[in-house]
């Protein structure tokens, strides 16, 4: 009589300044996982971080073999730090889940469920956010909202979804997207698959502070924008045609004063259609050189991620260091 194969689960962690509370997640996986009866392995990927969070992920693989690690060569984000962990991952499935203790593990249990019911991309969607001020809030709601009407993703969930499941099939394609310049997020609702949700509160966070700063909260929004949408690029014409249209009428408006004898005061009047149109032009070249770079960029074909070192990886990250 054939034995049902035991499952293997991957948890997939990027990590950014985040010793104090490695060891303390880890403690955590382990009361929360030794419940199921499945296997796991966890592979986290140290995003080039400046304090010791690679040295106490050496110390801690010594005593756990489940643990693999990588670090990257230099800092390249946290979706980039996604991308290569999923590549290492070998489970049935993989839940991703930051190392900041701000979403639970604990909630674990309930993502596989709905994962056993047939959900291939199961998302834990924020209830509440602990410890954050208005304006992280506020630029949350503002990015899903941007998300949800303008680029015309209305599946990405309205409050946001940073710890999710990914079946091994729905893994496995997402390997297949060599794209450097995109949110992952919005291209796994993309994607498509049947997906499921749960809710959960996520948590204030308990060590340090956040690296998700300003700058990289802009280029994630760009990013996500130029990714799956054109609108930009048709507003750009659409804007044109109508300064073009206005400057037509001021024309004719212009020659019809200078014919009636009653000339339009020129200084005034001319600065104000420069800067007014100036502007705009500017404004439309900075759009479009978002795209263009962007294409420049992929045509490039530069590795999304440089491995600096690993641990515990069959073989070495070699499929990392070459991003094939």
């Amino acid at each position: 009589m054939n034995e049902t194969p035991v499952m293997i689960l991957s948890i997939v962690t990027p990590a950014f300044n985040e010793a104090r509370s490695i060891p303390a997640l880890h403690e955590r996986l382990t009361t929360v996982l030794s419940g199921l009866e499945l296997q796991w392995e966890w592979v986290v990927v140290d995003d080039h971080s400046p304090d010791g969070t690679w040295a106490v992920l050496r110390e801690l693989a010594a005593r756990e073999p489940r643990l693999k690690a990588v670090r990257l060569a230099r800092n390249s984000g946290s979706h980039t730090a996604l991308a290569c962990g999923l590549q290492q991952a070998r489970g049935d499935c993989a839940v991703v889940l930051a190392a900041d203790l701000q979403d639970p593990p604990e909630t674990l249990p309930a993502l596989l469920e709905k994962w056993r019911a047939g959900a291939k991309i199961v998302w834990a969607v924020r209830e509440g956010r602990e410890g954050e001020s208005a304006a992280t809030k506020g630029f949350a709601r503002l990015y899903y909202g941007i998300m949800r009407r303008f680029v015309g993703i209305s599946e990405m969930p309205a409050t946001g979804a940073d710890f999710f499941l990914l079946d091994r099939r729905v893994i496995d394609v997402l390997n297949v997207f060599k794209e450097s310049n995109v949110s992952l997020l919005a291209l796994l609702t993309w994607m498509g698959f049947k997906q499921d949700r749960i809710s959960y509160v996520k948590q204030a966070r308990q060590h340090g502070r956040s690296g998700w700063n300003l700058e990289k909260k802009l280029k994630l929004v760009v990013d996500s924008v130029t990714s799956f949408t054109y609108k930009p690029i048709r507003f750009m014409s659409y804007a044109g045609f109508v300064v073009a249209l206005a400057g037509f009428f001021y024309a004719l408006v212009v020659v019809v004063n200078a014919l009636v004898g009653r000339p339009s005061p020129g200084w005034s009047s001319l600065m104000i259609v420069l800067l007014l149109v100036g502007g705009l032009q500017m404004l439309m070249m900075g759009v479009l050189g978002e795209y263009v770079w962007r294409a420049l960029d992929e045509a490039r074909g530069r590795p999304r991620f440089i491995v600096e070192d690993e641990i515990g990886l069959p073989g070495g990250a070699q499929g990392a260091k070459n991003d094939d």
